[in-house]
């Protein structure tokens, strides 16, 4: 069985940045209610995840010992 193996051409940080804005954009075509909520709340976690992976990937960590 062969593997089928994809290379992003885009960061992960920069996916989730653009996933984000897409979902706010989306959100901002919705009348108020739930199914609004539910797309800046994804957006939200987005923008969390970008972060997270910036820290993760930051130069100011060091390796456990």
């Amino acid at each position: 069985m062969k593997v089928r193996r994809f290379t992003q051409l885009k960061s992960l940080k920069d996916r989730l940045v653009e996933f984000a804005a897409n979902a706010r954009k989306a959100a901002d075509e919705l009348p108020p209610g739930a199914r609004r909520d539910e797309a800046l709340k994804r957006a939200r976690r987005a923008d969390t995840a970008a972060h997270i992976d910036a820290w993760a990937n930051s130069s100011g960590l060091r390796t456990p010992k």
